[in-house]
């Protein structure tokens, strides 16, 4: 089978850099990938964590989902976008990174006085930093160098969003849920201080980074198809949908997965815990493995297929009992991997000058975060977590529809024939070229 990733444009962009002039860009932004997967690692922990230090119910918890992935709802369109098209990726990211420290320093007081509200809206903060990472962080990735390895840097780049991922909920299990620690909210005062310096750092490197830009004219300039409007673009009207669907999905199994766990018999939080970042690793051994993959096989196909694994281990899932239902969600994680990242790519093939504009919605597509929680712990309330694993089941079976019906393959390149009649041009014009500097007839007199 084919191999190879969708084109997002054929960026060939005057000024930027090649081979391993790109390697500094690319490794700096990926680190931004490994702040936001820590960050999501830790909420998932804490919301059972407030469940028991401030006694909320499962469905209240969920006020962190909804602030996080809420954020996302909100302000990519109207900060996130204006701020990456007017100002460019670097002014977008160390925005991003500002508004992070600002969230998380805010944990503290949250904590001594131990308000959920507060915390929702810290969280809310956060999320608009991180919500604005990710408009930069994923579109220029996507952009920063060859269109035919497009999905393959982003999926290596959002490995590293899964290695935080699993080390949050690691650290989370061995101070939240720590003896000393697991009726108070210390520990949390200080992961988020800690959280608050380190991402202040980071945003200085960018600060003093030169980073090549890549504009909406250059992308229109350089696109080997012709710009057409976003709702005419059923790839990306579906995947837009399916980013909606696939983030509402693999939120509610991450943050239902310790009550999942209590009921199938594991009653220490904090073993629960545990496996859920062992299978944060699974996720992260996954995402390494998919983007092996990309290189032998075309990405709508791994999707396709990773969706039919999913849709019948999360359905699996409420209808195992004991262990062998926790252990089909962690196997889970590990096909989960890869479709993020390779939904962006292939809702953003061949949308030229649009791209920057198109992965703002896309982005926003994390938005469904905010959505399948609350349905789901108002489910897990009145039944069971189990029973309510059917609502992540339904987001994962329309990737298979998106994957094998919408989704676009490589485009072909140009035929020779194409290729001459845009080229072409009418004699009075190429004679006009010849004379770029002044306005002559063929004859060098003026007109």
């Amino acid at each position: 089978m084919a191999g190879g990733a969708p084109t997002v444009g054929k960026i060939a962009v005057r000024n930027m850099p090649t081979g391993r002039q790109l390697w500094f860009p690319l490794a700096l932004v990926t680190s931004l990938f490994f702040l936001w997967g820590f960050a999501y690692g830790l909420l998932d922990v804490l919301n059972k964590h407030f469940q028991e230090v401030l006694n909320l119910s499962k469905m209240k918890s969920t006020g962190l989902q909804v602030a996080y992935f809420g954020a996302y709802i909100v302000f990519p369109p109207t900060v996130g976008q204006p701020l990456v098209r007017r100002f460019g990726y670097k002014v977008s990211i160390i925005t991003g990174l500002m508004l992070y420290v600002v969230g998380a320093l805010c944990f503290w007081p949250c904590a001594q006085f131990k308000t959920f509200p507060g915390f929702v809206a810290a969280t809310f903060v956060i999320a608009c930093g991180i919500s604005n990472l990710e408009v930069a962080a994923n579109t220029y990735v996507t952009v920063l160098g060859s269109a035919k390895t497009a999905t393959f840097r982003l999926n290596l780049s959002q490995s590293f969003n899964g290695l935080g991922s699993f080390i949050g909920p690691l650290i989370a299990s061995k101070f939240f849920f720590s003896a000393e620690h697991s009726g108070d909210l210390d520990s949390v005062k200080f992961i988020y201080l800690g959280i608050a310096c380190g991402v202040f750092v980071v945003a200085v490197l960018f600060l003093f980074a030169t980073l090549p830009e890549v504009s909406d004219e250059d992308m229109e300039e350089e696109s080997t198809v012709p710009t057409k409007p976003l709702l005419k673009q059923p790839h990306f009207l579906g995947g837009v949908l399916a980013q909606w669907l696939y983030v509402g999905a693999q939120v509610t199994v991450a943050t239902f997965f310790i009550n999942l766990a209590n009921e199938d018999g594991i009653k220490s939080d904090s073993k629960a815990s545990q496996l859920l970042s062992y299978s944060l690793i699974l996720f992260t051994v996954g995402r390494f493995f998919s983007t092996f993959l990309l290189k032998f096989l075309q990405p709508r196909h791994i999707l396709g297929v990773y969706a039919v694994l999913c849709t019948a281990l999360c359905a699996l899932s409420a209808a195992v009992k004991g262990l062998g239902g926790t252990v089909c969600v962690m196997i889970l994680f590990f096909f989960m991997s890869c479709m993020y990242p390779t939904i962006f790519t292939l809702a953003l093939q061949d949308l030229g000058g649009n791209t920057k504009r198109a992965g703002t919605f896309v982005v926003m597509g994390v938005g469904g975060g905010a959505i399948f929680p609350p349905i789901q712990g108002a489910i897990a309330d009145k039944a069971s977590t189990k029973i309510s694993q059917i609502v992540p089941t339904v987001g994962f079976a329309y990737l298979i529809f998106y994957a094998f019906m919408l989704a676009k393959g490589p485009s072909p390149p140009p035929s020779d024939d194409l290729e001459a009649e845009k080229n072409y041009q009418p004699e009075e014009k190429d004679t006009a070229r010849k004379f770029p500097m002044k306005n002559e007839d063929r004859h060098g007199v003026m007109t």
